[in-house]
């Protein structure tokens, strides 16, 4: 089917209380590593690429690589710009014809936030695309922008004025995650999550969940994540079923050998995470 924007699905998950699956993207056999999990899952599903990897190929291109195979799918499919770095990125991507924007303004002081977003916002709802914000920082180091601030954390009262003036459609919060590999287990402010979704109505989205307990995930859905994004551990998964080929057949030259087995590795991966987000059987 076409590609649809983000809008419906993740008001459906809100509605339905489960969470739409977002995951990450280099090239294309993990493009079709994640449409034919949800296709057999039947669920909606978002393919996200992040600013390194739209240095590394055109957002045209990976709009082009998702459509070509949501077109033969049954599901929803949406593709969407992951931590868009300036409303420049923002305008690119939609115009190579991405159906769903994120930009991110958290490193930025909060008016200057809140300025730059509803610039974002105008041009992108003229196409009839959503877009997604952040409010507070999450952790880690996300492609090759390192977030450290002295108060990291989502203010309630903060996201809800976010919301009211920028007008987005829906908002990622910090409440404890971080981009990358975590060195220990994470401990997240359920209480802060639950607190945010009492005053904000649009949406909420998870980041850096690779590496978070499946228990934890699954509280932050029951207290209204609606979009939870994986990256981290696909390129892992990816990159071990590489590694797995090669090691089996060390003499193997033909790409689609080795590109095979990391496509498979990913579609398992994000198989298991759909059915933890519960959005198996929503499409």
């Amino acid at each position: 089917m076409p590609l649809v924007t983000s809008k419906e699905m993740l008001l459906n998950a809100q509605r339905d209380g489960y969470a739409v699956g977002a995951f990450n993207v280099e090239n294309m056999e993990m493009v079709q590593a994640v449409i034919a999990a949800a296709e057999e899952l039947r669920a909606p599903v978002m393919l996200q690429t992040t600013p390194s990897t739209l240095r590394y190929a055109a957002p045209a291109l990976f709009a082009a690589m998702v459509r070509a195979v949501a077109e033969k799918a049954t599901v929803p499919v949406a593709v969407h710009l992951d931590h868009g770095s300036s409303a420049a990125l923002a305008r690119d991507a939609l115009l190579g014809g991405y159906t769903s924007i994120m930009f991110d303004g958290s490193q930025k002081p909060f008016e200057e936030n809140v300025a730059l977003t509803c610039e974002v916002v105008e041009f992108c709802h003229a196409a009839g695309v959503p877009v997604e914000a952040e409010l507070g920082c999450v952790g880690g180091k996300e492609d090759d922008l390192e977030r450290k601030t002295d108060d990291p954390y989502t203010d309630p009262a903060q996201a809800a004025e976010f919301v009211k003036r920028t007008g987005v459609d829906s908002l990622a919060v910090a409440i404890g995650t971080a981009h990358g590999v975590y060195k220990g287990e994470p401990r997240l402010d359920i209480d802060r999550l639950c607190a945010i979704r009492k005053v904000v109505s649009v949406p909420l989205v998870l980041h850096g969940t690779s590496g978070v307990p499946e228990q934890v995930v699954s509280q932050c859905i029951d207290c209204g994540i609606c979009k939870v994004n994986y990256a981290t551990d696909l390129r892992i998964a990816y990159t071990g079923g590489v590694r797995a080929a090669l090691a089996e057949k060390p003499e193997a030259f033909d790409p689609k050998l080795y590109g095979a087995a990391g496509r498979e590795s990913v579609k398992k991966y994000v198989m298991g995470k759909m059915k933890l987000c519960r959005c198996a059987g929503k499409a």
